[in-house]
């Protein structure tokens, strides 16, 4: 069973593999090791290279799934000719954070520039400086070194490889709790070209109708919303509001089990509960507030006149992730748990339902 160390291992692992949206292979790999050491789990991938992790033996309760995507933005090298090499980027950045960025290839050793990049194309050329480098590789910002603060973890590539690590660590906690049998995992591809992975899994049925969805993401942290004050409970994003009750459900039962959570409505962006639920599914959010969202540093200076676009390593709470394990397997009960609300508004409406009566209107 995972500890908090053996967890924020395996967050550490996660959020430093190359990946992009169709080219999460690297973090396929990690998790298909990772399930093939556990005999009791087993590994399911769907026509559209989605994971679904369940685990083995008879569910008295329909499937609770947490999802997360597998896919970061990155650059992704096209083609190769002597020291250029032409690139799109596969993601959502603002056009500015490219002037002439640095980008490294880890895996290849190389280095490079970019020299040019289109916005509304998202392709480029970089110079390379080096050999290695082939189409399909997949390249990361060359960030500046930064330590973190307490309780901080600094890495390319926390959206979403922290959702990934955290479901894996509280499938890895509820593997061992028999009435947590009905909980599993869903690691999606191609999020950040527009969930591509969660439609193709609510559309060609990789999910049970029955499934209750946990959306899982590292959000941009708001005001309201900052990094250190625990997991939230999203209640909705950009373009929709989740499934109220089950909403309801987790948010009383994250209170009932005394863990530090927001609830809070997170509009910077659309996450994957929104496909669910457009076609149909039950789903509700939990997320990470997020620092240097997509690797963009001084991003709320930037967007404001006030400071330069300087790309960064995106930032995360060591407390809140582990909050967000604890969130996971709370939630995974409470889903099937009524909410005190209705006992609630019936007591209050017995203490003070007959000033309707005293005071009518004349």
């Amino acid at each position: 069973m995972a500890s908090r160390a053996v967890a924020a291992k395996w967050l550490e692992q996660l959020t430093h593999l190359p990946t992009a949206s169709g080219l999460e292979h690297h973090v396929v790999d990690w998790v298909a090791d990772w399930v093939g050491r556990r005999k009791d789990i087993r590994l399911d991938v769907d026509s559209g290279g989605n994971l679904l992790i369940t685990q083995k033996g008879r569910k008295t309760k329909p499937l609770v799934l947490a999802v997360a995507h597998m896919d970061h933005p990155a650059f992704v090298v096209t083609s190769v000719d002597g020291n250029e090499a032409d690139f799109e980027f596969r993601g959502g950045v603002n056009p500015e954070y490219f002037d002439e960025a640095a980008v490294d290839f880890p895996l290849e050793g190389v280095t490079a520039q970019v020299v040019s990049y289109d916005g509304n194309s998202q392709t480029g050329v970089l110079a390379v400086a080096g050999q290695g480098l082939g189409e399909g590789a997949i390249g990361v910002w060359d960030f500046p070194e930064m330590k973190p603060e307490e309780d901080r973890l600094l890495a390319p590539a926390c959206d979403d490889l922290a959702g990934c690590a955290a479901a894996l660590a509280a499938l890895d906690r509820a593997r061992k709790k028999p009435g947590l049998r009905h909980f599993g995992v869903l690691l999606t591809r191609a999020e950040e070209v527009g969930l591509v992975g969660a439609t193709h899994a609510a559309r060609e049925g990789t999910i049970p109708a029955d499934a209750r969805l946990l959306s899982i993401e590292t959000s941009r942290a708001l005001p309201n919303a900052p990094i250190g004050d625990g997991p939230i409970i999203r209640i909705g994003d950009a373009a929709t509001v989740f499934d109220e009750e089950l909403s309801n459900r987790v948010s009383h039962g994250a209170r009932k089990a005394g863990i530090p959570h927001q609830r809070k409505l997170m509009d910077g962006g659309s996450c994957e509960a929104t496909a669910f639920g457009v076609y149909g599914y039950r789903a509700t959010g939990l997320c990470l507030a997020l620092g240097n969202w997509h690797n963009r540093g001084n991003l709320d200076e930037f967007e404001a006149g006030t400071g330069e676009p300087v790309p960064m390593k995106e930032e995360i709470s060591l407390s809140d992730f582990h909050g967000l394990v604890d969130l996971l397997l709370v939630a995974a009960v409470s889903v099937d748990e009524e909410t005190d609300l209705r006992r609630r508004f019936d007591d209050l409406y017995e203490r003070t339902g007959d000033i309707l009566l005293k005071d009518r209107l004349r």
